[in-house]
């Protein structure tokens, strides 16, 4: 995924082109998303692709999204004007929650090992008990001949899905896998309720 997959003007055409599942990636993270929320953290806004489709599951929740591009923040207005926009990186702290749904699409395969560890305790912190955390993203697949999208190796960090499931328990989430494809999956944590 090259340095122009940032430019919102040509963002979408070029992840049909980049992730030959993207739209079904965009459908299944949606389904994924789905339940009960009424604060819903996004981490990677991009152009609003993702939060479109979420939102359409949870008309009624305050959605609250951060990227680190102003111009992806921009184009994502247009998508989805009534969100809470926050110029942020992933490193950064994220926005006090609690929130009962958070969501990733295409960004967190940016961090390394070590950063996707700190982010998902930090995603932790800020769920709701009972709260979702939905992960969508470009792993390193178990078969090699499953790399169908382009990765530089320097920008794009992909981990295995074993690894992050288990970096999301390490957290205090229950995580599973809800959806794979070659080299993208689809994750789901959630943060247990309290007994009693």
């Amino acid at each position: 995924m090259t340095q122009w997959h940032w430019d919102p003007a040509t963002y979408l055409d070029n992840m049909l082109a980049e992730v030959p599942a993207y739209r079904v990636l965009q459908e299944q993270t949606a389904a994924a998303a789905a339940g009960d929320a009424r604060a819903i953290l996004e981490l990677g806004i991009g152009t609003g692709e993702t939060a479109r489709r979420v939102v359409a599951f949870h008309p009624e929740a305050k959605l609250v999204a951060i990227d680190s591009s102003p111009e992806m923040l921009e184009r994502a207005r247009d998508v989805v004007p009534e969100a809470d926009f926050r110029l942020a990186q992933l490193e950064d702290p994220l926005p006090e929650g609690p929130f009962e749904l958070i969501v990733s699409a295409l960004a967190v395969h940016h961090l390394d090992g070590a950063g996707k560890r700190d982010l998902f305790k930090r995603v932790a912190a800020v769920l709701a008990p009972g709260g979702r955390f939905v992960l969508a993203d470009v792993v390193v697949p178990e078969h090699e001949q499953d790399v169908v999208t382009p990765i530089d190796w320097e920008y794009d960090l992909p981990d295995r899905v074993d690894d992050q499931l288990d970096w999301l328990r390490e957290a205090g989430l229950e995580a599973e896998t809800v959806w794979a494809e070659k080299d993208l999956a689809v994750l789901r944590a959630t943060r247990p309720k309290p007994p009693g």
